[in-house]
């Protein structure tokens, strides 16, 4: 066997024992091994993709040498390798540009756990990526789970505090949920392992047998993972979670969180319910119109906004619901526009977190509108990335937002009975987008005359400026190299199949 085929086993143990290893560290050390741990698990992901298109064939991975149906196995394609290399990247960048506001937002003696939360973070990411076990993504969606409430309260304030709780209510619900859909899939088929549960799962829907549990079955899942990825109406968790949490935080649980839960219901609509048997059940019907109101409600929330951080954690709400609507339109075209939607909205939405923070802080850390005003000419490289990612929002060409709008509209015009819905609520989408996004783009470059707040040196900022260029490179890459990356996504679904 090849050493590569190890590889994505490999990084998810490096990530657990990172996190046990960091726990007796001191905060340089912790971010040194956080650090290099990210870096490592990239490199994994990268050869792991190169031997995959070399190779032209997924592989499967058994953990333990135990074979199906008892034994747990890793599963990489294309699709699984590409996005834990994408995951890892977004992760060191936010880490990156958030570094010099962590010591400001967490107590010195906390700061080892936070990479500790950090390292554990990644793995549940990965495992939830490349397991091919129905019972090992549970378990690693509740190491997911209890991670990111602790990346929430570990700032201890009032605020971050009533947000994990809110956050850990709700998405303990649709942990629950899920541990439901799966146990009754366990009691219809038999087995966990996905490849095993879609042959059964076949048979089972050709005989014409347990129709109505079968139903139930999808609609729990799938409802589970819509909670825990704040699909409308199931959102009112988000705004304070992200609104308020540290910087770095908000940009990952954002960009990769949600996305780790929504990738999960993609590999269980094509490798384990099947992808004809989950358009059959209707429930994709139901994805499409929550994610069309998501799209609306979303952008509407984000308008009444005076916040900054708030407006962009309401922008979150919307452009999750277009992920599901792609989901919801039940053809190939939906799903690629959906999955290169998660890629373009990770690398967007953290580059707006990252970039406000430095709005903020030449703003006597204010997050409020009226003391915005001009911050981008106080720090010039969050002004500009802030536009960059404000424009990729909207859809303007050149950035990756317009990429995803282009290939949503594609999809729609392919489904004769959602066409309709679907461009019109894109269009009406992309307009309250435009208000929100351009209303605080004037804001922070409306000149003031006098103004109480200094200005930022590129001498003080260097890793950030970096980080804030490099979101903006991966954004423009993503929007003038699209189409070897949607045939990558379209490789790696039919792979799925």
């Amino acid at each position: 066997m090849s050493l590569v085929r190890n590889f994505p086993a490999v990084s998810i143990l490096l990530c657990l024992f990172a996190g046990i290893i960091s726990s007796g560290l001191k905060k340089r050390a912790a971010e040194y091994v956080n650090t290099i741990l990210i870096f490592v698990a990239g490199l994994l992901s990268l050869c792991t993709l190169l031997y995959i298109l070399e190779t032209g064939q997924m592989f499967v991975y058994v953990m333990g040498k135990f074979p199906a149906p008892w034994g747990n196995e890793i599963r990489a394609g294309v699709l699984e390798a590409f996005t834990a290399l994408f995951f890892c990247i977004i992760m060191l960048l936010s880490l990156v540009g958030g570094r010099k506001k962590l010591a400001d937002e967490v107590e010195e003696g906390k700061t080892f756990l936070y990479y500790v939360l950090m390292d554990l973070l990644l793995a549940s990411l990965l495992a939830l990526v490349y397991t091919n076990d129905l019972f090992t993504a549970y378990v690693f969606v509740e190491i997911n789970t209890i991670a990111a409430c602790g990346l929430i309260m570990i700032r201890q304030n009032g605020r971050t505090i009533e947000a994990a709780a809110r956050y850990m209510i709700m998405s303990l619900l649709g942990s629950g949920l899920l541990l439901m859909g799966i146990c009754m899939l366990y009691d219809l088929t038999g087995h966990l392992l996905m490849s095993n549960i879609k042959e059964q799962m076949k048979w089972v829907y050709l005989a014409g047998h347990y129709k109505i549990p079968m139903l139930v079955t999808i609609a729990l899942m799938s409802v589970g993972l819509a909670i825990k990825s704040a699909l409308f109406p199931f959102h009112a968790w988000l705004p304070d979670a992200y609104g308020y949490s540290t910087v770095s935080s908000a940009a990952i649980l954002s960009s990769l969180v949600s996305k780790g839960y929504i990738f999960l219901l993609i590999k269980i609509i094509y490798r384990v319910i099947g992808f004809e048997v989950f358009y059959e059940s209707r429930i994709m019907d139901v994805l499409f119109a929550f994610g069309l109101m998501g799209m609306i409600f979303g952008s509407i929330s984000a308008i009444r906004e005076n916040d900054i951080r708030r407006m962009i954690a309401f922008s979150s709400v919307a452009q999750i619901g277009y992920i599901y609507m792609g989901i919801g339109m039940g053809t190939q075209a939906g799903m690629e526009a959906s999955v290169f939607h998660i890629l373009s909205h990770a690398a967007t939405k953290s580059l707006l977190f990252i970039a406000a923070i430095g709005l903020t802080e030449v703003s006597g850390g204010s997050r409020q509108f009226i003391e915005l005003t001009g911050s981008a000419y106080r720090n010039k490289w969050a002004g500009v990335a802030f536009t960059v990612g404000s424009l990729s929002m909207v859809g303007v060409p050149l950035f990756s937002g317009f990429i995803s709008k282009l290939l949503f509209a594609q999809a729609a015009v392919q489904n004769d009975v959602k066409m309709l819905p679907a461009l019109i609520v894109l269009g009406i989408s992309t307009i309250l987008n435009a208000i929100y996004f351009m209303k605080t783009v004037i804001r922070i470059y409306t000149p003031v005359e006098e103004h109480k707040y200094g200005s930022m040196t590129f001498k003080d900022m260097k890793l950030y400026v970096a980080a804030l260029f490099s979101f903006i490179i991966l954004n423009v890459a993503l929007g003038v190299s699209s189409q070897p990356i949607v045939d990558l996504i379209g490789q790696g679904l039919a792979m799925f199949s």
